[in-house]
């Protein structure tokens, strides 16, 4: 492990990809399925969490045991599929990404063999030294160990990572390997819960860059 310099860490979907509307329409796809309501984008970014399962149970107001999230996640992402090129990075993200000195990886807990791609498919490769996806046949679960994993890696030690992510999960992610985080209000968590967690909130990424830089 090399604890050098500061190294950031990207989360990827509803922080430097702007996906939240079809994410949305992907959610109440999968509600609609089950003959579930459907939820608007403030409804989603005040319940949303993970595991993803536990959410939809919430949601639907019954359990969802893990054959029934297989299902449902499947549903998930073929409508996100079909409705992703649509989608562009935050108007800031490349400025953001330029802002840091150091060292930058992703991790997304999107399938790693689908996110490779779409990255390479806006440019964005050779900002990396590392991108890594979900890999598994579910999504829906905690960061933390894809986290660690993904700093070991790396060679990068928990203290020296910052994770710039838009969920109350990337901060858990980023404590558990003794790591920070700073929390972007652009993506899928409304912002009372991120500033109600005590980690720094950002409104731009720029803002979160400026932000994770003041915290070494």
């Amino acid at each position: 492990m090399t604890p050098a310099r500061p190294h950031l860490v990207w989360d990827w979907n509803g922080t430097l990809l702007n996906d939240l509307s079809l994410v949305i329409d992907a959610t109440n796809v999968v509600f609609a399925s089950v003959g579930g309501p459907s939820v608007t984008t403030d409804q989603h970014r005040v319940r949303f969490r993970r595991p993803v399962a536990e959410y939809y149970a919430d949601v639907l107001g019954q359990a969802v045991d893990e054959e029934e999230f297989g299902r449902l996640d499947r549903i998930f992402h073929e409508a996100y599929r079909s409705g992703l090129t649509t989608c562009e990075l935050a108007a800031d993200a490349r400025t953001a990404m330029q802002a840091w000195p150091g060292g930058q990886s992703l991790l997304s807990m999107w399938f790693h063999e689908e996110l490779v791609p779409t990255v390479h498919r806006f440019g964005l490769t050779g900002n990396f030294l590392r991108v890594d996806g979900l890999r598994g046949g579910t999504g829906g679960d905690r960061k933390a160990e894809s986290l660690q994993k993904h700093l070991a890696e790396l060679g990068v030690d928990g203290p020296s990572a910052v994770l710039i992510g838009d969920s109350i999960d990337d901060a858990d992610a980023a404590t558990a390997v003794g790591g920070r985080a700073v929390l972007y209000t652009g993506g899928f968590t409304d912002p009372a819960r991120l500033r109600a967690s005590g980690h720094p909130v950002a409104d731009t990424l720029t803002e979160a860059v400026q932000l994770a830089r003041s915290l070494f």
